[in-house]
């Protein structure tokens, strides 16, 4: 698994949306990125951090952050989860792994004494050149807006 840390360039990525809006990490230059990977849509803890990093959109917004999700689910389960909880913005579908995999953030997990692959709950603040100026990954997923502010 690849170690990525603090000062490094952000690997790009390209993908799809949940409108199969084609996204990359390029679209984002110039700008501070809170780049956050999470497991699966519609699960308590990605659903409180993604809740969390909703109602904290606009203070993110205000310290200058855009926010991009990114799971292994299809664009059309992205679609779904960010219209029930009314997200405001983009979650990037990695079916193939390839942005989980550069970051780094594919790898065994255990969950009631099974050992599994799967995402590691892991978020990136990249700044306006591209490079990763922070890494979380003590995910608080109550309260990741103001996580993500605190450690900015």
């Amino acid at each position: 698994m690849k170690t990525l840390k603090i000062g490094d360039k952000a690997p790009g990525f390209s993908g799809v949306d949940q409108d199969g809006h084609p996204v990359s990490l390029a679209d984002y230059a110039g700008r501070k990125l809170v780049l956050y990977f999470y497991p699966k849509d519609d699960t308590p803890g990605c659903t409180a951090q993604a809740c969390s990093l909703r109602d904290g959109h606009s203070a993110l917004r205000n310290a200058g952050y855009e926010v991009l999700g990114i799971s292994p689910d299809k664009a059309t389960k992205h679609r779904k989860f960010a219209d029930k909880y009314d997200l405001p913005f983009r979650l990037l579908a990695d079916t193939e792994k390839e942005a989980a995999n550069a970051y780094g953030v594919w790898g065994k997990k255990k969950f009631m004494g099974r050992e599994y692959d799967g995402i590691i709950r892991t978020t990136f603040l990249i700044d306006e050149k591209g490079v990763i100026a922070d890494i979380i990954t003590k995910v608080r997923t109550k309260d990741h807006a103001t996580q993500v502010l605190s450690e900015s």
